[in-house]
């Protein structure tokens, strides 16, 4: 993300906001409500939704999450074609201040919580950790180059280049570069549930704003 408070491909954080208050209000929930499923203050859900804050990618997580949906759906529209090609000029990018970014792959089917990121982490990086998805949700992860420190729960596992490894999506999970160069791995997240089209799904609200 930018400082300004614009993403890439040309959302700005205004009308990000705008999308996460209206998948807030589709679900009848208030915002001290979604506040306390995400984990994070109501001040800073507030200030998500008027575009006046740009948080980090994840404490952004964490309301996606809350809505039972993901990031990618967030950024963009539901594709209903029964095929999509998308550009590498049109695919959402988020840059994290810390030094990492996270490059959406996939088209957001209407019908489907799925997600496919291309994610790079500058060396020494910590990405941080993400809460909890909903119940049943898988996470695929394969590394292309470098080295990654995948925390799953607290337990710290070792990923070199070439390495994939596969977690329950439904539990604590961080990232991050101890090494020397750039770490590039690939993520297939699939949601549980119903995803967007259920609430209550929240974080286990345990990590607050500490990445933000």
């Amino acid at each position: 993300m930018h400082g300004e408070g614009v993403l890439s491909s040309g959302l700005s954080m205004a009308e990000l906001g705008q999308r996460i208050r209206a998948e807030r209000q589709a679900r009848g929930l208030s915002i001290e409500r979604l506040a306390e499923l995400s984990g994070i203050s109501r001040s800073m859900v507030s200030e998500v939704e008027r575009g006046t804050k740009t948080p980090t990618v994840p404490v952004l997580d964490r309301p996606a999450t809350a809505l039972g949906t993901s990031i990618a759906r967030l950024l963009d529209e539901p594709a209903h074609a029964a095929l999509r090609v998308l550009r590498h000029a049109d695919q959402r990018v988020l840059r994290d201040p810390s030094g990492w970014e996270r490059r959406v792959l996939s088209p957001v089917p209407a019908d489907v919580e799925f997600e496919f990121m291309r994610t790079t982490i500058g060396p020494g990086v910590d990405a941080g950790e993400f809460a909890p998805h909903a119940p049943g949700s898988r996470e695929y992860l394969a590394v292309e180059a470098g080295d990654l420190r995948l925390t799953v729960n607290g337990r710290a596992y070792e990923l070199g280049a070439g390495d994939p490894a596969y977690y329950p999506g439904d539990c604590r999970h961080a990232f991050a570069n101890d090494g020397p160069i750039d770490c590039v791995y690939y993520l297939a997240m699939e949601l549980g549930g119903a995803g967007h089209h259920q609430s209550g799904h929240g974080g286990d609200g345990g990590q607050g704003e500490s990445h933000g």
